[in-house]
């Protein structure tokens, strides 16, 4: 008798606690339903349609091109240009003399022929292994200059290998031997390969920085 005592004592006890916690959740179920009604939080379909708007503004800023890479000569400031450069025997020779002119018109001629043969280096890559529009752009960033060529193939540079006796495949030493960095970096159109090389000659108009 005393261990059947126990159990219904038990028993009550759980079936106690279960109708109280039952109430608690029948409590706070109403109360959570009552909240759109009060006004005092954001709807479900509201919540839906900011969420649907945040990613539809991520993914736009994600898959739309940064530029045409055909487009017309562009200058963002007075410390940048850019060309579209097409796929001809004479598109290297016509970079190169892009450059020249351009650090002539910045009073960085001192900077001409190493930065002549790091675009030639970046253009010819750029022909050599995409297929698609190019495009040459020029910075001047405090005391740096950068050459970037873009181009529509995702797949950055590698570095390879090669014989002492080789004629070429030698693109990733000259570029460590010339520039201060040099990289590749992923666009909406595909990848920019850029250099960066010191300054030698402070301009006259003052520091493109300040611009």
């Amino acid at each position: 008798m005393a261990s059947r005592a126990i159990d219904l004592s038990t028993t009550s006890r759980r079936g106690c606690f279960a109708r109280f916690y039952r109430r608690r959740l029948e409590e706070s179920g109403r109360k959570g339903a009552a909240v759109p009604a009060q006004g005092k939080g954001p709807s479900p379909e509201g919540v839906t349609a900011s969420w649907i708007a945040r990613n539809l503004a991520l993914w736009s800023r994600t898959l739309e091109p940064l530029r045409p890479l055909d487009r017309p000569r562009a200058r963002a400031t007075a410390w940048d240009a850019s060309w579209p450069i097409p796929r001809e025997l004479t598109s290297v020779r016509q970079a190169r003399r892009l450059v020249t002119a351009q650090l002539g018109d910045w009073n960085l001629e001192g900077l001409a022929d190493t930065a002549e043969l790091l675009v030639s280096e970046l253009v010819t890559n750029a022909l050599r292994h995409t297929r698609g529009p190019l495009r040459l752009n020029l910075q001047v960033r405090g005391s740096r200059l950068r050459c970037e060529v873009e181009d529509t193939a995702p797949a950055g540079p590698v570095r390879r290998v090669v014989d002492t006796d080789a004629e070429g495949g030698r693109g990733t030493e000259l570029l460590d031997l010339l520039t201060e960095a040099w990289g590749s970096t992923r666009t909406a159109t595909g990848k920019t390969t850029w250099c960066e090389i010191l300054t030698q000659t402070p301009s006259s108009n003052g520091s493109p920085a300040s611009d």
